[in-house]
């Protein structure tokens, strides 16, 4: 069978085909991502403007050709946290089902939590033990940990890089001082999340996914032989945190130029340095691994679990 999952979130839409089978993993052929940028829509009102949603129904509709010229056999549509949260949302999700032709699934902060970890889970596999996952989107961060397909604790918090970087870092560039206002928003955020995942035995790996993880760890990682030819990515928190003045003072247009960072990216990088950075000191993480699947693949694999099982 071939699926189709299009994941509308705070800044792509974007759609991963690939094809499956029961008891099979997921082999991508198509991906196809509109960058948005959603967050510059949102009105003072917490409303997705109309340019936003005009541009956000162009997408869909782009994602949906390319979908039926793929010869999509299921497609599975979810939108995450800058639609659940815009106070026109309801008018949003039905403007987007019309250019669908179907039902959007609007997923939660916890249900993305929890489908981006069974992807990590997947990925790792049972080896891996107890494992702790951060995801940063443009709207929000995802913190996961356990040791069984589906997370002991998940949280979602309004800590996304897009979101945070209209918020606190709206000049470019930011400089210290909104640096350090971020950081210390991001620390009273994470606070009570702390002692939850604190109460949880200690990790034996800690992962990161997400566009912007990536970025930061092609930026401030470094490789490792992976299983098969593949290469592993590791982001050391010291080595991020020494970063981010760095990052603060360069100019979005001039930050496309440094490995890692595209051109998507320039604006909220900053922003998804610091988020990152203060969620890896609040979990006293020194190190994580970056894993190539996240939501989309997560998504994939629970309907494949449901095709193996019927």
């Amino acid at each position: 069978m071939r699926l189709g999952v299009l994941d509308i979130g705070s800044n792509t839409v974007h759609l991963l085909v690939a094809d499956a089978h029961p008891g099979g993993r997921p082999l991508a052929s198509t991906s196809h991502r509109s960058v948005l940028r959603l967050m510059r829509y949102v009105t003072p009102d917490g409303a997705i403007s109309e340019e936003g949603v005009a541009a956000l129904v162009d997408a869909v509709t782009q994602a949906r050709v390319v979908a039926e010229r793929e010869n999509v056999d299921e497609f599975l549509a979810t939108a995450t946290s800058a639609v659940r949260e815009a106070t026109n949302g309801a008018e949003v999700i039905s403007q987007i089902e019309a250019a669908l032709g179907q039902q959007l699934q609007v997923l939660g902060g916890v249900s993305e939590a929890r489908f981006t970890f069974l992807a990590v889970r997947r990925w790792f596999g049972w080896s891996a033990g107890q494992i702790l996952l951060f995801d940063i989107g443009g709207g929000s961060l995802e913190i996961a940990a356990g040791a069984d397909e589906l997370p002991d604790e998940a949280a979602s918090v309004p800590l996304g890089a897009g979101r945070m970087t209209i918020a606190y870092l709206p000049e470019d560039p930011p400089g210290e001082e909104a640096v350090d206002r971020l950081r210390a928003h991001a620390r009273q955020t994470l606070k009570p999340l702390t002692k939850t995942f604190a109460a949880l035995p200690r990790p034996d790996h800690t992962v990161g996914s997400s566009k912007a993880i990536r970025s930061l760890a092609k930026l401030v990682g470094y490789p490792l032989p992976g299983w098969s030819g593949s290469e592993r990515m590791m982001l050391p928190r010291a080595a991020l945190g020494s970063w981010i003045p760095r990052l603060a003072r360069i100019p979005a247009s001039a930050r496309q130029e440094l490995p890692g960072i595209t051109a998507d990216r320039t604006f909220q990088i900053v922003a998804g340095a610091v988020v990152l950075h203060e969620a890896m000191r609040a979990m006293d993480v020194e190190e994580l691994e970056v894993s190539p699947w996240a939501l989309r693949e997560g998504v994939l694999l629970r309907y494949i679990e449901s095709m193996a099982w019927g």
